[in-house]
């Protein structure tokens, strides 16, 4: 099979896309990768300059609006800006484990103000014996990520051990 070019990927299957040699396969996904990495840095440029151009009118709608964070909308021209920006809260754990503890202590249910989850450490539980493990495994589901394959070339891989 010959090598193909990036552009003709997408209108050929994955089945016969799995034919090419490993040389081209790897041509391929360095390829691909190359172009990614080309267009996060281009849309990392271009959201710079968006920021710098509308940053500030947002944030006017925002205090007009009485927030700080959130969606605004506003025209620029004939373009509709849609400007959000996300709130993210954080908790610290350890102020709210005492918190939770002062609510149990008064004689309220923790559970009408905080949500807790449980949550075991792989590595610790890779590190316990057996009877331990085996308490806690009917409770334990594991799951697997999407796969990923990297490609090298064997003579590379060689020089550079």
């Amino acid at each position: 099979m010959s090598p193909v070019a990036l552009d003709q990927i997408l209108a050929i299957a994955p089945a016969e896309l799995a034919q090419q040699s490993g040389d081209a396969l790897f041509e391929i996904k360095n390829s691909a990768a190359l172009r990614l990495t080309n267009a996060k840095t281009l849309a990392t440029h271009i959201d710079r300059a968006l920021d710098l151009k509308y940053a500030d009118r947002a944030r006017a709608f925002r205090l007009s609006a009485g927030k700080d964070t959130g969606v605004v909308h506003f025209d620029d021209g004939a373009v509709r800006i849609t400007a959000d920006l996300p709130k993210k809260v954080d908790w610290d754990q350890k102020q709210l484990a005492a918190i939770h503890q002062r609510i149990a202590a008064s004689g309220d249910n923790p559970a009408e103000f905080i949500e807790t989850i449980f949550h075991v450490s792989e590595t610790k539980f890779n590190a316990w014996n057996q009877s331990l493990k085996d308490a806690f495994i009917p409770a334990r589901t594991v799951k697997t990520g999407k796969p990923d394959y990297r490609l090298a070339l064997v003579n590379t891989i060689a020089r550079s051990s």
